[in-house]
């Protein structure tokens, strides 16, 4: 960066005393919390997070420092919060990604549940991972499904979950034909990321071979059967 487009010392001064005044403001918002999902507490957390960018920003094209400030991208993606203060309806945006791992121990989950359902054997859907993955999630919620989700061979990936607010209820089958469309950032309530990008060290960091005990050896015929009775 040339001198000329250096900021000058005043302006880092400055962004420094705006970091300063939302500390202030992200504390008082956090003391006064309504909820666990208040809206001014996530407020106050982006204009702090948008303050310290900034300071670091300036500090270091003025000095060649750094701050130790890491700000969360998936909280600056959003933008303030414009929806109603008191909505009357909520939708509720959930991804959950998977890798099939063990498509065998996929396949004999499905195959038992097949084999509890008279109408589901007739069908004989489970001999494909295709057809195990529409027996399992037409069985079992998603979130049980997450929760067991090494039962049934699948590797967690990122996940995500949006809470947007609505001045009204939508109309049955109305967004039916495309759910994910058309949201509205502005009146995202909060979300929740997970992934392995988030953490901080490796799972294996400072560990020892000797920390670890193999357990035995899994095959199809040890799975125990899945309840389908629901």
């Amino acid at each position: 960066m040339s001198d000329a487009a250096q900021p000058t010392a005043a302006e880092v001064r400055a962004a420094a005393e705006a970091v300063k005044t939302a500390l202030d403001r992200h504390l008082a918002a956090v003391e006064r919390r309504t909820g666990e999902d208040d809206p001014a507490v996530y407020e106050a957390f982006n204009e702090l997070a948008a303050a310290a960018e900034e300071y670091d920003e300036l500090l270091y094209d003025r000095y060649d420092e750094v701050t130790p400030f890491e700000i969360p991208g998936a909280e600056e993606s959003l933008p303030p919060y414009l929806g109603p203060e008191e909505p009357n309806a909520l939708s509720v945006l959930i991804r959950r990604d998977y890798a099939v791992a063990e498509p065998q121990r996929l396949l004999a989950q499905a195959q038992r549940v097949e084999a509890a359902d008279e109408e589901l054997a007739a069908g004989s859907s489970a001999d494909t991972v295709h057809g195990a993955l529409g027996v399992l999630f037409g069985e079992f919620e998603p979130d049980e499904i997450a929760s067991r989700h090494t039962e049934f061979g699948l590797e967690e990936g990122d996940s995500t979950l949006w809470v947007t607010a609505a001045d009204e209820p939508a109309e049955p089958g109305e967004w039916l034909e495309a759910p994910f469309e058309q949201v509205d950032p502005q009146r995202v309530v909060c979300r929740f990321d997970v992934s392995a990008v988030f953490d901080d060290e490796p799972d294996d960091d400072g560990l020892e071979d000797d920390d670890f005990e193999p357990g035995p050896e899994l095959e199809d015929d040890d799975l125990e059967p899945l309840d389908a009775d629901r």
